[in-house]
C-alpha cells in the first residue's frame, strides 16, 4: 500500500514537472517569436505584400466592370454572333454619358487601347457625342456617331470586362492576345517582342554567370591557398568595387569602350585592329560590364567554401597515387560545389533583374525584361503588363532555382 502511494506521488510529481517544462518551453517560444516579430512584419510589408500585389495586378483589372457597369451586365446574355440588340446599346449610351460627366472616359480609353490599339480616341469621341444623346433608338444613333460600335471585337472586349479578372496581361507577356471572337491568337510579328526579351534575358544571364565562374574560380582558389597576408591584400582589391556605385562602374565602361576610348586606342596602337571597333552599345559591352559587376558576387561564396577544405585532403589523395589533376577533380572540386552553386545562382538571379547596365552600354536589341518592366511602370503606366512580366520572371526564376538545385545534387552524387 505504501509503495502504491509512493508511486502515485512520484507519477504526479513527474506530471507536474512535465507541465512546468512545457510551460517554460511555451514561454521561451513566445519570447523568441516576439523578438523576430518586427523582422517578420518588415518582410511582410516590404517583400511579401508587394509581390502579392504584383501577382494580383497581373490577373486583375476591373476598369470596365466599374466604369461601364450597365454595358458589361447587359452583354451577359449576348451570344456573340451578331451585333447586340437595342437594350445593350441603350446601356452603352448611359455608360458613355456617365463617363463623360464623371471624366472617367480616359481610363476606359486607355484600357481599350491596351487590347484594341487606336480605339481609345474613338471611345472618347463617342462619349462626348453621346452626352447629348438622350432618346433612342440608340443602336442606329451610336453606329452613326462612330462605326466603332459595328466591330464585334469591341463588344467581345466589353463582354470580357464583366469579370474583374483577365488573362490578357499574362497572354500579352508571352506574345499572345485575344482575337475578334475572344479566341487566343498569336500576337502579330511586328509587336511580338516579349518572348525574344525573355530569351535574351536568360541568355545574357547565363553568359554572365558562366563568365564570372570561369574568371572567379581560379581567383578564389588562389585566395584560399595564398598566405593570409597576400590573401587579405587581394581580397581588398576584389571587394573594392562594392564601395563604388553600380552607376559609376557602368559609366566607366561607357568611357572605356567608346569609339575614342581607352580600349580602342590601345587596340589600334598595338596594331591589333586598323580602325576603332564598335564596342559600346553592343551585346559584348553588356556582358563585359555585367561580368565585372557580378564577379565578386560569384567569387566570394566559392572562396568561403574553399577556405574550409583542409589541404590534407589533396595530400592524402596524392599519397595514394592520384595525379594532381585527378586529385583536384575527384577530391577538391566536389567539395566546392556548394559554393559554386550559391555563387552562380546568386549571380544568375541578380542578372535577371538588370536594367541600368544594359540601358547604358547595350543597344536596342540588348535590352532585358527589366527594361520593359520599368518602361510599362514609369512611362506607359501599364501596371497590368508590368506585373505580368514581373510575375513570369519570378516564376521562371523559381523553376530554374529548383531545377538548378536538383542538377547540383545529382552531379554531386555522381562525382562523389
Amino acid at each position: 500500500m505504501a509503495a502504491t502511494v509512493a508511486q502515485t506521488a512520484g507519477s504526479e510529481k513527474n506530471m507536474l514537472l512535465r507541465a512546468e517544462l512545457r510551460r517554460s518551453e511555451r514561454w521561451g517560444k513566445l519570447r523568441a517569436f516576439a523578438l523576430v516579430l518586427p523582422l517578420l512584419l518588415f518582410l511582410v510589408i516590404t517583400f511579401v505584400f508587394p509581390i502579392g500585389r504584383m501577382l494580383f495586378n497581373a490577373v486583375h483589372d476591373d476598369t470596365l466592370l466599374t466604369l461601364m457597369p450597365r454595358t458589361t451586365a447587359a452583354l451577359a446574355a449576348w451570344d456573340g454572333n451578331d451585333l447586340p440588340g437595342e437594350q445593350v446599346f441603350a446601356a452603352l449610351a448611359k455608360d458613355l454619358r456617365d463617363t463623360w460627366e464623371q471624366k472617367t472616359m480616359g481610363s476606359v480609353a486607355v484600357r481599350m487601347n491596351y487590347e484594341l490599339p487606336g480605339t481609345g480616341s474613338q471611345f472618347t469621341s463617342s462619349a462626348r457625342k453621346a452626352s447629348t444623346l438622350l432618346t433612342g433608338p440608340y443602336k442606329a444613333a451610336l453606329i452613326q456617331i462612330d462605326p466603332l460600335w459595328e466591330r464585334k471585337e469591341v463588344w467581345n472586349f466589353f463582354k470580357r470586362g464583366a469579370s474583374p479578372f483577365t488573362a490578357y496581361y499574362l497572354l500579352r507577356s508571352v506574345d499572345y492576345q485575344y482575337g475578334a471572337d475572344s479566341q487566343i491568337v498569336a500576337t502579330p510579328p511586328e509587336t511580338a517582342i516579349f518572348r525574344d526579351a525573355f530569351l535574351r534575358t536568360f541568355g545574357i544571364s547565363v553568359g554572365v554567370t558562366a563568365a564570372t565562374f570561369l574568371l572567379g574560380f581560379p581567383v578564389a582558389y588562389l585566395l584560399a591557398t595564398l598566405s593570409p597576408k597576400s590573401s587579405n591584400l587581394l581580397m581588398i582589391l576584389i571587394v573594392l568595387p562594392f564601395w563604388t556605385s553600380m552607376l559609376v562602374r557602368t559609366v566607366a565602361w561607357v568611357v572605356l569602350l567608346q569609339q575614342n576610348g581607352v580600349v580602342n586606342q590601345a587596340l589600334v596602337g598595338l596594331h591589333i585592329i586598323s580602325h576603332p571597333a564598335d564596342l559600346i552599345f553592343t551585346r559584348f559591352a553588356t556582358i563585359v560590364a555585367m561580368t565585372q559587376i557580378q564577379l565578386p558576387v560569384t567569387l566570394l561564396p566559392i572562396y568561403s567554401v574553399m577556405k574550409t577544405i583542409p589541404p590534407s585532403h589533396i595530400r592524402a589523395a596524392r599519397s595514394l597515387g592520384a595525379g594532381s589533376f585527378y586529385a583536384f577533380w575527384r577530391v577538391y572540386f566536389p567539395q566546392t560545389l556548394p559554393g559554386i552553386a550559391a555563387g552562380c545562382l546568386l549571380t544568375f538571379i541578380l542578372c535577371l533583374g538588370y536594367y541600368l547596365t544594359p540601358a547604358l552600354v547595350g543597344g536596342p536589341s540588348d535590352q532585358m525584361v527589366g527594361y520593359f518592366i520599368a518602361n510599362y511602370t514609369n512611362k506607359q503606366i501599364n501596371w497590368g503588363l508590368a506585373s505580368a512580366l514581373s510575375a513570369l520572371l519570378l516564376v521562371a526564376t523559381l523553376l530554374l532555382y529548383y531545377v538548378f538545385n536538383k542538377l547540383v545534387d545529382v552531379n554531386r552524387l555522381k562525382i562523389g
